[in-house]
């Protein structure tokens, strides 16, 4: 299995991480920090690739890309 890409972005009204991904059917996961967003993709890959894609019994290698805007005030 090819390593999985996930998308993570910096939702600013929420003040959370939101990662989504073509390559894991269903993904829609968020969390307050990156460490804790990781923490949940671990958990929640499996499952869905179990449940979507009858994928068990394997290490899931997958490849998280994040993205966050912001402003910088000038003097």
């Amino acid at each position: 299995m090819n390593t999985l890409e996930i998308h993570a972005e910096w939702d600013d009204e929420a003040n959370v991480w939101v990662a989504t991904s073509e390559d894991v059917p269903g993904l829609v996961t968020e969390a307050a920090s990156m460490e804790a967003l990781m923490t949940r993709l671990q958990a929640i890959i499996p499952e869905l690739m179990a449940l979507n894609c009858g994928l068990t019994g394997q290490a899931i290698s997958f490849h998280v890309t994040s993205e966050r805007t912001a402003i910088a005030q000038a003097a």
